[in-house]
Protein backbone atom coordinates (compact mmCIF):
# COMPACT_ATOMS: atom_id res chain seq x y z
CA UNK A 1 0.00 0.00 0.00
CA UNK A 2 2.88 2.35 0.89
CA UNK A 3 4.54 1.64 -2.48
CA UNK A 4 1.33 2.59 -4.31
CA UNK A 5 1.11 5.88 -2.39
CA UNK A 6 4.77 6.62 -3.12
CA UNK A 7 4.36 5.85 -6.81
CA UNK A 8 1.24 8.03 -6.91
CA UNK A 9 3.11 10.95 -5.34
CA UNK A 10 5.96 10.50 -7.79
CA UNK A 11 3.50 10.47 -10.68
CA UNK A 12 1.86 13.67 -9.40
CA UNK A 13 5.25 15.41 -9.06
CA UNK A 14 6.31 14.33 -12.55
CA UNK A 15 2.99 15.50 -14.04
CA UNK A 16 3.30 18.88 -12.27
CA UNK A 17 6.87 19.32 -13.53
CA UNK A 18 5.84 18.44 -17.08
CA UNK A 19 2.91 20.89 -17.00
CA UNK A 20 5.06 23.66 -15.50
CA UNK A 21 7.75 23.05 -18.14
CA UNK A 22 5.24 23.25 -21.00
CA UNK A 23 3.60 26.39 -19.59
CA UNK A 24 6.96 28.05 -18.91
CA UNK A 25 8.16 27.20 -22.41
CA UNK A 26 4.98 28.66 -23.96
CA UNK A 27 5.18 31.84 -21.86
CA UNK A 28 8.86 32.30 -22.70
CA UNK A 29 8.18 31.76 -26.39
CA UNK A 30 5.33 34.29 -26.39
CA UNK A 31 7.31 36.88 -24.41
CA UNK A 32 10.35 36.58 -26.68
CA UNK A 33 8.17 36.80 -29.80
CA UNK A 34 6.55 40.01 -28.53
CA UNK A 35 9.98 41.44 -27.79
CA UNK A 36 11.19 40.39 -31.25
CA UNK A 37 8.24 41.98 -33.07
CA UNK A 38 8.87 45.27 -31.29
CA UNK A 39 12.53 45.13 -32.30
CA UNK A 40 11.71 44.32 -35.91
CA UNK A 41 10.16 47.77 -36.28
CA UNK A 42 13.71 49.07 -36.09
CA UNK A 43 15.27 48.48 -39.53
CA UNK A 44 18.77 48.53 -38.08
CA UNK A 45 18.03 45.65 -35.72
CA UNK A 46 19.40 42.23 -36.68
CA UNK A 47 16.94 39.51 -35.64
CA UNK A 48 19.16 36.59 -36.68
CA UNK A 49 20.98 36.01 -33.41
CA UNK A 50 17.90 36.78 -31.31
CA UNK A 51 15.67 34.24 -33.07
CA UNK A 52 18.37 31.56 -32.76
CA UNK A 53 18.79 32.44 -29.06
CA UNK A 54 15.02 32.14 -28.58
CA UNK A 55 15.05 28.57 -29.89
CA UNK A 56 18.06 27.76 -27.71
CA UNK A 57 16.46 29.12 -24.50
CA UNK A 58 13.24 27.16 -25.07
CA UNK A 59 15.26 24.00 -25.74
CA UNK A 60 17.17 24.47 -22.46
CA UNK A 61 13.87 24.93 -20.57
CA UNK A 62 12.56 21.61 -21.86
CA UNK A 63 15.86 19.84 -21.10
CA UNK A 64 15.84 21.14 -17.51
CA UNK A 65 12.19 20.15 -17.09
CA UNK A 66 12.96 16.68 -18.39
CA UNK A 67 15.89 16.43 -15.96
CA UNK A 68 13.78 17.46 -12.93
CA UNK A 69 11.15 14.93 -13.94
CA UNK A 70 13.77 12.18 -14.11
CA UNK A 71 15.05 13.06 -10.62
CA UNK A 72 11.64 12.25 -9.14
CA UNK A 73 11.92 8.66 -10.42
CA UNK A 74 14.48 6.69 -8.35
CA UNK A 75 15.54 4.48 -11.24
CA UNK A 76 16.44 7.55 -13.38
CA UNK A 77 17.77 9.84 -10.64
CA UNK A 78 21.40 9.43 -11.74
CA UNK A 79 20.54 10.39 -15.33
CA UNK A 80 18.58 13.40 -14.10
CA UNK A 81 21.53 14.63 -12.01
CA UNK A 82 23.76 14.21 -15.05
CA UNK A 83 21.48 16.47 -17.07
CA UNK A 84 21.47 19.16 -14.38
CA UNK A 85 25.19 18.98 -13.73
CA UNK A 86 25.95 19.13 -17.43
CA UNK A 87 28.16 16.04 -17.28
CA UNK A 88 27.22 13.43 -19.80
CA UNK A 89 24.72 15.62 -21.65
CA UNK A 90 26.63 15.38 -24.92
CA UNK A 91 26.99 11.59 -24.67
CA UNK A 92 23.28 11.17 -23.85
CA UNK A 93 22.22 13.38 -26.76
CA UNK A 94 24.67 11.61 -29.07
CA UNK A 95 23.23 8.27 -28.04
CA UNK A 96 19.65 9.35 -28.63
CA UNK A 97 20.05 11.66 -31.62
CA UNK A 98 21.56 10.95 -34.99
CA UNK A 99 24.87 12.31 -36.15
CA UNK A 100 23.02 14.43 -38.72
CA UNK A 101 20.99 16.16 -36.00
CA UNK A 102 24.15 17.08 -34.09
CA UNK A 103 25.72 18.32 -37.31
CA UNK A 104 22.69 20.57 -37.89
CA UNK A 105 23.00 22.09 -34.41
CA UNK A 106 26.73 22.79 -34.76
CA UNK A 107 26.22 24.18 -38.26
CA UNK A 108 23.41 26.41 -36.98
CA UNK A 109 25.70 27.84 -34.30
CA UNK A 110 28.36 28.59 -36.95
CA UNK A 111 25.76 30.26 -39.17
CA UNK A 112 24.80 32.61 -36.33
CA UNK A 113 28.42 33.34 -35.40
CA UNK A 114 29.83 33.99 -38.89
CA UNK A 115 26.55 35.33 -40.41
CA UNK A 116 26.86 34.54 -44.14
CA UNK A 117 23.25 35.74 -44.20
CA UNK A 118 20.72 37.22 -41.80
CA UNK A 119 16.97 37.24 -41.26
CA UNK A 120 15.21 39.00 -44.19
CA UNK A 121 18.23 38.57 -46.52
CA UNK A 122 17.46 37.31 -50.03
CA UNK A 123 19.74 34.35 -50.80
CA UNK A 124 20.21 31.55 -53.32
CA UNK A 125 21.12 28.03 -52.13
CA UNK A 126 21.05 24.94 -54.36
CA UNK A 127 19.12 26.90 -57.01
CA UNK A 128 16.48 27.80 -54.40
CA UNK A 129 15.88 31.55 -54.15
CA UNK A 130 14.08 33.04 -51.17
CA UNK A 131 14.06 35.41 -48.22
CA UNK A 132 15.46 34.07 -44.93
CA UNK A 133 12.51 33.78 -42.56
CA UNK A 134 13.94 31.76 -39.68
CA UNK A 135 17.19 30.17 -38.45
CA UNK A 136 16.83 27.55 -35.71
CA UNK A 137 18.78 24.65 -34.22
CA UNK A 138 18.00 22.34 -37.11
CA UNK A 139 17.21 24.28 -40.27
CA UNK A 140 16.92 27.51 -42.19
CA UNK A 141 13.50 28.47 -43.54
CA UNK A 142 13.28 30.42 -46.82
CA UNK A 143 10.17 32.09 -48.26
CA UNK A 144 10.19 32.14 -52.06
CA UNK A 145 8.39 34.46 -54.50
CA UNK A 146 5.34 32.15 -54.55
CA UNK A 147 5.05 32.29 -50.73
CA UNK A 148 6.28 28.70 -50.36
CA UNK A 149 8.50 27.74 -47.41
CA UNK A 150 11.78 26.05 -48.34
CA UNK A 151 13.29 24.16 -45.39
CA UNK A 152 17.03 23.44 -45.68
CA UNK A 153 19.00 21.60 -42.93
CA UNK A 154 21.86 23.63 -41.47
CA UNK A 155 24.46 20.96 -42.28
CA UNK A 156 23.61 21.15 -45.99
CA UNK A 157 23.91 24.95 -46.04
CA UNK A 158 27.38 24.78 -44.47
CA UNK A 159 28.64 22.81 -47.48
CA UNK A 160 27.01 24.91 -50.21
CA UNK A 161 27.85 28.08 -52.11
CA UNK A 162 25.49 30.86 -50.99
CA UNK A 163 24.54 33.87 -53.10
CA UNK A 164 23.49 36.73 -50.80
CA UNK A 165 21.99 39.76 -52.56
CA UNK A 166 21.74 41.78 -49.33
CA UNK A 167 25.20 41.35 -47.79
CA UNK A 168 26.82 44.79 -47.29
CA UNK A 169 25.15 46.19 -50.43
CA UNK A 170 21.55 45.73 -51.58
CA UNK A 171 21.99 47.36 -55.00
CA UNK A 172 21.20 45.15 -57.98
CA UNK A 173 22.57 45.29 -61.53
CA UNK A 174 20.34 43.89 -64.27
CA UNK A 175 22.00 43.11 -67.60
CA UNK A 176 19.84 43.57 -70.69
CA UNK A 177 21.21 41.94 -73.84
CA UNK A 178 19.34 42.07 -77.15
CA UNK A 179 20.29 40.91 -80.63
CA UNK A 180 19.46 43.20 -83.56
CA UNK A 181 19.68 42.60 -87.29
CA UNK A 182 22.85 43.41 -89.22
CA UNK A 183 20.91 45.90 -91.37
CA UNK A 184 19.59 47.82 -88.33
CA UNK A 185 21.01 51.13 -87.09
CA UNK A 186 23.35 50.09 -84.26
CA UNK A 187 23.95 53.62 -82.94
CA UNK A 188 20.21 54.27 -82.76
CA UNK A 189 19.61 50.98 -80.95
CA UNK A 190 22.29 51.75 -78.36
CA UNK A 191 20.87 55.23 -77.80
CA UNK A 192 17.34 53.85 -77.29
CA UNK A 193 18.55 51.38 -74.68
CA UNK A 194 20.40 54.10 -72.77
CA UNK A 195 17.42 56.45 -72.89
CA UNK A 196 14.96 53.82 -71.65
CA UNK A 197 17.21 52.84 -68.72
CA UNK A 198 17.90 56.48 -67.77
CA UNK A 199 14.24 57.51 -67.59
CA UNK A 200 12.94 54.45 -65.73
CA UNK A 201 11.74 55.51 -62.24
CA UNK A 202 13.45 52.57 -60.51
CA UNK A 203 16.83 53.17 -62.14
CA UNK A 204 19.50 54.61 -59.81
CA UNK A 205 22.80 56.40 -60.36
CA UNK A 206 25.59 53.97 -59.46
CA UNK A 207 28.47 56.21 -60.47
CA UNK A 208 31.17 57.10 -57.96
CA UNK A 209 31.97 60.71 -57.10
CA UNK A 210 35.07 60.51 -59.27
CA UNK A 211 33.10 59.16 -62.23
CA UNK A 212 30.55 61.97 -61.89
CA UNK A 213 33.37 64.53 -61.86
CA UNK A 214 34.68 63.02 -65.10
CA UNK A 215 31.16 63.24 -66.60
CA UNK A 216 30.98 59.49 -67.09
CA UNK A 217 27.64 58.60 -68.78
CA UNK A 218 24.85 57.57 -66.44
CA UNK A 219 24.12 54.47 -68.53
CA UNK A 220 26.48 52.55 -70.78
CA UNK A 221 25.56 50.38 -73.76
CA UNK A 222 27.98 48.33 -75.82
CA UNK A 223 28.16 45.98 -78.79
CA UNK A 224 29.33 42.74 -77.17
CA UNK A 225 29.17 40.18 -79.98
CA UNK A 226 28.76 39.75 -83.72
CA UNK A 227 26.64 36.65 -83.73
CA UNK A 228 25.72 34.27 -86.52
CA UNK A 229 22.45 36.08 -87.23
CA UNK A 230 22.48 39.19 -85.01
CA UNK A 231 24.54 42.00 -83.56
CA UNK A 232 24.29 41.54 -79.79
CA UNK A 233 24.16 44.75 -77.76
CA UNK A 234 24.11 45.05 -73.98
CA UNK A 235 23.31 47.66 -71.35
CA UNK A 236 23.54 47.67 -67.56
CA UNK A 237 20.71 48.98 -65.35
CA UNK A 238 21.05 49.51 -61.59
CA UNK A 239 18.27 49.38 -58.98
CA UNK A 240 18.32 49.82 -55.20
CA UNK A 241 17.45 46.15 -54.54
CA UNK A 242 16.69 42.88 -56.33
CA UNK A 243 12.91 43.37 -56.17
CA UNK A 244 13.09 46.76 -57.91
CA UNK A 245 15.65 45.28 -60.29
CA UNK A 246 13.27 42.55 -61.44
CA UNK A 247 10.40 45.01 -62.01
CA UNK A 248 12.71 47.39 -63.88
CA UNK A 249 14.09 44.56 -66.02
CA UNK A 250 10.60 43.48 -67.14
CA UNK A 251 9.54 47.07 -67.87
CA UNK A 252 12.67 47.76 -69.90
CA UNK A 253 12.25 44.69 -72.07
CA UNK A 254 8.79 45.92 -73.01
CA UNK A 255 9.70 49.60 -73.54
CA UNK A 256 12.87 48.82 -75.53
CA UNK A 257 10.98 46.41 -77.80
CA UNK A 258 8.33 49.09 -78.42
CA UNK A 259 10.97 51.72 -79.23
CA UNK A 260 12.81 49.30 -81.55
CA UNK A 261 9.58 48.66 -83.47
CA UNK A 262 9.00 52.41 -83.87
CA UNK A 263 12.58 52.91 -85.12
CA UNK A 264 12.40 49.91 -87.50
CA UNK A 265 15.18 48.13 -85.62
CA UNK A 266 14.85 44.45 -86.35
CA UNK A 267 15.20 41.76 -83.66
CA UNK A 268 15.93 38.62 -85.70
CA UNK A 269 14.62 35.18 -84.82
CA UNK A 270 16.03 31.80 -85.93
CA UNK A 271 15.44 31.12 -89.63
CA UNK A 272 16.45 28.31 -91.92
CA UNK A 273 17.04 28.67 -95.64
CA UNK A 274 16.43 25.56 -97.74
CA UNK A 275 17.91 25.44 -101.28
CA UNK A 276 16.55 22.88 -103.71
CA UNK A 277 18.94 21.73 -106.43
CA UNK A 278 17.81 20.09 -109.65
Amino acid sequence: MIDYITDFRIGIFVAIIVIVTIVLGAITDRALKMFLYRKLSDKEYDATGFKFLKHLIITVIYILGFAFALIQIPEFKIIGHSFLAGAGVISIVAGLASQQALSNIVSGIFLVIFKPFRINDKITINNFVGTVEDINLRQVVLKDAENNRIIIPNSIISNQIIVNTNMHDTKCCKIIQIGIGYESDIEKALEIMKEEVSKHPLSIDNRTAEEKKKNTPLVNARVVELGASSVNIKTWAWAKNSTDGFIMYCDLLQSIKKRFDEANIDIPYPQQVVTLKK
